[in-house]
């Protein structure tokens, strides 16, 4: 346990969260940058005693328990949990769930798909990361809470805009089917994760249909490559559906194409023109 370098870290990485990044005041008497110690530690579920030893190079070596809270309450990325075990001297095991942080070369690949809707999803069906094409043929993900953004809570429990399950999508019984395959593998892989396990129990008292694939204990999923939206403003875009792996992040990279020169695809060029407008309304 490298003790100093530990102690450095953490205030470092304390000190770069704005208090309202974590929902909390400012406050006119704020000296110190970023969160005080005491709320770092109780985000963290530790003392501030021990929080405070541990900046002051003078705590003993913290549990997995505490790297986790430590990790969770400062908002570590991968590569930082991985830093701040290795400071601790307790190597990092599996991660404790899906990971969220999305790689820039990933985003810059979004945005360089201007004729393509083009999404990001973690393991647990989460949209992470999206392009302008992609909110205007499903959503504006920005607009919407962190939770609604999770694809497989869509199509089983809503909301459903317009009355479409899952922006009506052609293949919503075989996405669910397959999601809820998926999800339990996912569960597999991070067994610890309490966001995790909180989606399967939710989707399990509020949706029949979940409960029936769960108990079947299936984890083979078949792809469907080849869906139609029904999009509210332009009418019904069939798109090409390929799913790229990201390597050591457990993401995937989802990509809607049209065949070139079809109807759907001049629907994809005026949404990208149209964007999240709504063009029913008047202004």
């Amino acid at each position: 346990m490298d003790r100093r370098e530990l102690a450095a870290f953490l205030r470092s990485r304390r000190e770069r969260i704005a208090p309202a990044d974590v929902g909390l005041p400012a406050g006119p008497r704020r000296r110190t940058p970023g969160l005080r110690r005491e709320e770092a530690a109780n985000l963290a579920f530790i003392s501030t005693e021990y929080y405070t030893r541990l900046e002051q190079a003078r705590a003993p070596r913290p549990s997995r328990e505490v790297l986790a809270g430590l990790a969770r309450a400062l908002r570590l990325s991968d590569a930082e949990r991985a830093h701040l075990h290795h400071l601790a001297g307790a190597p990092p095991g599996p991660a404790p769930g899906p990971s969220r942080e999305v790689r820039q070369s990933i985003l810059d690949l979004l945005e360089r798909l201007p004729q393509a809707a083009a999404i990001v999803t973690s393991a647990a069906f989460e949209v992470l990361a999206w392009n302008d094409l992609a909110a205007a043929l499903m959503e504006d993900f920005s607009a919407v809470p962190r939770r609604d953004r999770n694809l497989v809570r869509r199509a089983f429990l809503g909301p459903r805009p317009d009355g479409r399950r899952l922006y009506g999508v052609s293949d919503v019984a075989e996405f669910a089917r397959s999601a809820a395959r998926d999800l339990r593998a996912t569960t597999a892989r991070y067994p610890d994760d309490p966001e995790l396990a909180g989606l399967v129990a939710e989707l399990l008292a509020g949706s029949v249909e979940f409960a029936r694939l769960w108990a079947s204990h299936d984890v083979a999923a078949e792809p469907v490559l080849c869906k139609t939206f029904q999009h509210p403003l332009v009418g019904p875009i069939t798109v090409n559906c390929d799913v790229l792996e990201i390597s050591g992040r457990d993401q995937r990279v989802v990509i809607y194409t049209a065949v070139p020169g079809s109807p759907s695809e001049q629907a994809l060029r005026l949404l990208s023109v149209v964007g999240t407008q709504r063009m029913d309304v008047a202004r």
